[in-house]
């Protein structure tokens, strides 16, 4: 049985070779040589798309960047393994690649043997239980991706801070209930927190503009005076 593999990579000689080593081993290889071009054709037929290799240095994205993208689809395409590829040794991008959703990380240049034997491996992992898509927090139209870190509002994705994507959690987590400043920040930083630190409100005020339809009169995030914020149960359709 043939698997399709998409390679979304710069460099057209290093993507043909690759294609002619994996095709005796049963895998069909399609070339992307920009992000734009390989999401779109992910989301035209990546239904049988059984794994993305993917280049760290694009010419128009960041392969995180992209990364990222394909873990903010819709289900099953976010499910679709990604292992990186980048000329890039730094440890951080490897990290950083992994946490945000990448399955495995092979810096160049790599054996095509190498290549090989971590693809079957990454398609040898067991899926979720149940095949189960990344949990994902609902309210109205703003969705919260909690697996790939990813917030969509009507279907739009929203700029965050990690730190930013945090707090968000915790103040969705927790909706309907009021959160002081101290309980936020014990939320996100662990219990290690300044009592007169009043970067929670400045975190706040960024949050409503990526979040909110208009920041002068916030309906998710809201303040209680001299209590804290709460996260309304919103449902605006």
């Amino acid at each position: 049985m043939v698997q399709h593999v998409l390679m979304i990579e710069d460099d057209e000689r290093l993507a043909g070779m690759v294609a002619a080593y994996l095709a005796p081993h049963g895998f069909a290889v399609r070339h992307a040589a920009t992000a734009q071009a390989g999401i779109a054709m992910l989301r035209q037929d990546g239904d049988g798309c059984a794994l993305v290799l993917l280049d760290l240095m694009l010419p128009d994205a960041d392969g995180l960047d992209v990364c990222r993208q394909i873990r903010a689809m819709a289900a099953p395409l976010r499910a679709v393994p990604v292992v990186m590829l980048t000329a890039k040794g730094d440890p951080f991008d490897r990290v950083v690649g992994l946490e945000i959703g990448a399955d495995d990380y092979l810096p160049k240049p790599f054996e095509p043997r190498e290549l090989l034997a971590r693809v079957r491996a990454v398609l040898r992992r067991p899926p979720l239980a149940d095949d189960a898509p990344p949990q994902v927090l609902h309210f109205g139209r703003l969705e919260i991706d909690l697996a790939a870190r990813a917030v969509l509002l009507s279907g739009e994705p929203r700029a965050l801070t990690s730190y930013q994507f945090d707090l968000l959690v915790a103040l969705a987590e927790r909706a309907g209930r009021v959160l002081s400043r101290e309980q936020l920040l014990d939320a996100v930083k662990g219990g290690a927190f300044d009592p007169f630190d009043r970067s929670i409100d400045v975190h706040i005020g960024r949050l409503r503009a990526a979040i909110e339809d208009d920041v002068k009169q916030p309906r998710r995030i809201i303040t209680v005076r001299g209590a804290g914020y709460v996260f309304a149960k919103l449902h605006d359709g």
